[in-house]
């Protein structure tokens, strides 16, 4: 359960080859939140020394819809959870054999000498721009069937056998970037 500005594993190329690392899961955008998901669409996506393409290895992840509410009924105070995982029977989306039970990867991005928020702050300082360091954000495009009927966006799952082109940054960013095929994703509420 990893949360906005923690510390988490991604994957990414470099001269010498892949390497595995844990940086933090969003920096500081120019009005001071966080950059913790980007938007994919018509962008292309380069590596060079200050950053560049990443994947981001996950078993699930959650999404937050506003609970229902009877009408003339106080409006609920938290968001509904679901948890997105791998569907025991899903669709090849994930390109091939999986490497482990659940596992698949999201494409992202990494950025180095970006704005972590403030000296000294806890997870939700941003703002600031007091400390500078290396940070991940996940990409996103139109949503598959799978998360529709719960959010407008998606995270950018990669298939599996399209991980290297992704990260090797030479098959331009719109050949590789989909919404997931329906029944990718078992959905469950989650507390």
């Amino acid at each position: 359960s990893i949360r906005i500005t923690d510390p988490s594993a991604i994957l990414r190329f470099h001269a010498a080859g892949y390497s595995l690392v844990q940086r933090r899961w969003s920096w500081v955008g120019p009005q001071g939140k966080p950059v913790y998901n980007y938007r994919s669409e018509g962008r292309a996506f380069a590596n060079d020394a200050r950053g560049g393409r990443c994947l981001i290895p996950l078993d699930g992840f959650y999404e937050f819809t506003d609970a229902e509410a009877l009408p003339g009924a106080p409006k609920p105070k938290r968001k509904a959870k679901w948890l997105f995982t791998l569907a025991a029977d899903a669709p090849d989306a994930t390109g091939g054999d999986r490497p482990a039970p659940g596992l698949f990867c999201v494409a992202g991005l990494w950025r180095a000498g970006v704005s972590l928020g403030k000296a000294g702050g806890h997870a939700g300082s941003f703002g600031g721009g007091a400390v500078t360091g290396e940070a991940f954000t996940m990409l996103t495009c139109e949503p598959g069937p799978d998360i529709a009927p719960y959010h407008s966006r998606q995270i950018v799952v990669m298939p599996r056998d399209r991980w290297a082109d992704w990260l090797g940054g030479v098959v331009p960013a719109a050949d590789l970037i989909r919404p997931t095929p329906a029944g990718t994703f078992a959905v469950t509420a989650a507390q």
